[in-house]
């Protein structure tokens, strides 16, 4: 029965035969792709290969690059990138309310950043925020918009291995309690399986593989059964494991 009305259910995200291109080079090649509700979604890539291009055109946010194809999204999409992108002149609280409409904002906003730990920083400046507590306003940012659909652009590149370590149990347990769709852009394979329900990998233009990550949550980066997914993952990106040890700076 739980098959039956996944099936029915229409999707967050429906990509229908999508190309995108700047001039003459096609990034991506008739993409075909659909996001259910609620599904955590991570995206891998060599640089290059249109993990980006693909989350700014379900943001609708390049309208410079050249394309044919179907694309539906919700109404109601957030973006979170690897830069904050806090208003410098705009304290805490405002840059989290920058846009935001609706019944008692102010105290929404209070709420989304009570949410992400950063309760009683309303009034501080970005400047006197850390790495991480910048993100974590970005994500509240994201999160008062209520969206049902969150595109993240590898959000937590610019963090240290143990902030992000923390920004992504934080990230899983706000996804578990506002169950938006998620598509994280990552080059991080075990971010990616810790992360998400379903990992893809995007090469040349099209999906070279669509990996389901059936494991309960929360998982650990030790946990010897996310093996088998890393080799796959790795084998896709045409990575040999051995070629690249995992060490404390880029345990993610």
């Amino acid at each position: 029965m739980a098959a039956l009305v996944e099936q029915l259910t229409p999707p967050a995200v429906r990509i229908s035969g999508l190309t995108r291109g700047f001039g003459e080079r096609v990034v991506l090649d008739g993409i075909d792709l659909d996001i259910p509700p609620g599904q955590f979604v991570a995206l891998l890539g060599h640089s290059g290969s249109g993990k980006s291009t693909l989350l700014r055109a379900i943001a609708d946010l390049d309208h410079e690059i050249t394309g044919s194809g179907e694309l539906q999204a919700p109404q109601r999409v957030s973006v979170v990138f690897q830069d904050s992108r806090l208003l410098p002149w705009r304290r805490v609280l405002d840059n989290v309310l920058l846009g935001v409409q609706g019944k008692d904002p102010a105290e929404r906003g209070r709420a989304a950043l009570a949410e992400v730990g950063l309760a009683g920083r309303e009034q501080a400046w970005p400047s006197e925020l850390s790495g991480g507590e910048q993100q974590r306003a970005a994500l509240a940012r994201s999160l008062v918009r209520e969206p049902e659909l969150l595109l993240a652009d590898e959000p937590f590149g610019a963090l240290d291995a143990l902030t992000r370590i923390k920004m992504h149990t934080l990230l899983r347990e706000l996804w578990e309690r506002h169950r938006p769709s998620v598509l994280l852009v990552t080059h991080d394979v075990d971010e990616a399986i810790v992360l998400a329900d379903r990992v893809l990998v995007l090469d040349e233009g099209r999906f070279s593989l669509d990996l389901t990550i059936d494991l309960d949550h929360p998982r650990s980066y030790r946990d010897p059964r996310l093996a088998e997914f890393r080799e796959q993952l790795l084998a896709a990106l045409g990575v040999a494991e051995h070629a690249e040890p995992r060490t404390a700076h880029n345990a993610g």
